[in-house]
């Protein structure tokens, strides 16, 4: 979207909602693509909450430097094994400049363990988020079409970041209240 450059609180707020996601996933290493539709939904959460104020304290940063942390809420199922599948992650944006910082989660993507992201918002306001694991690495990206249709790519590569892993494009349509 054409305008003036996001920060991670623009970014977020435009976040924040219910979005229905198609998703095409391709396992590379098993040579397979699987199609999962989701609903996702993205709640506001204070920077005083419990839960955010324990995370800051399990990564050893200062809670006051905390802007727009939130809950992400998720059930999709995959055509794979038509397995349904749901979780919850909280995300807490820690700046370090104005388009850049790090990011918090109680749950990582590649590994379900606490996580730290290094994040940056570009001139044409697509969210990149850079995670390093033990034993992957994840690249993920986010761009709005318009405020009700947002993009994601995503990449799982090897802890090296040499070889990918698993590469997955999402289109997610925000739902009306």
């Amino acid at each position: 979207m054409a305008g003036a450059r996001w920060d991670i609180q623009e970014f977020v707020h435009r976040s924040i909602g219910s979005w229905r996601s198609q998703r095409s996933v391709h396992h590379l290493a098993f040579a397979h693509f699987e199609a999962v539709t989701s609903q996702i939904t993205v709640t506001a959460v204070s920077p005083q909450d419990a839960r955010v104020q324990e995370l800051c304290q399990v990564h050893g940063i200062s809670s006051d430097r905390v802007v727009s942390p939130f809950v992400m809420t998720w059930e999709g199922q995959s055509d794979w094994d038509g397995e349904i599948s749901q979780g919850e992650s909280l995300l807490v944006p820690v700046p370090t400049a104005s388009y850049r910082g790090k990011l918090l989660r109680d749950k990582g993507y590649a590994e379900t363990m606490p996580a730290i992201g290094e994040y940056y918002l570009t001139e044409d306001n697509t969210f990149v988020l850079v995670t390093l694991y033990d034993r992957a690495a994840a690249e993920e990206k986010i761009w709005f079409i318009n405020d009700n249709v947002r993009c994601r790519v995503s990449l799982i590569k090897t802890s090296g970041g040499s070889g990918v892993v698993t590469a997955s494009f999402s289109s997610e349509i925000k739902q009306k209240s």
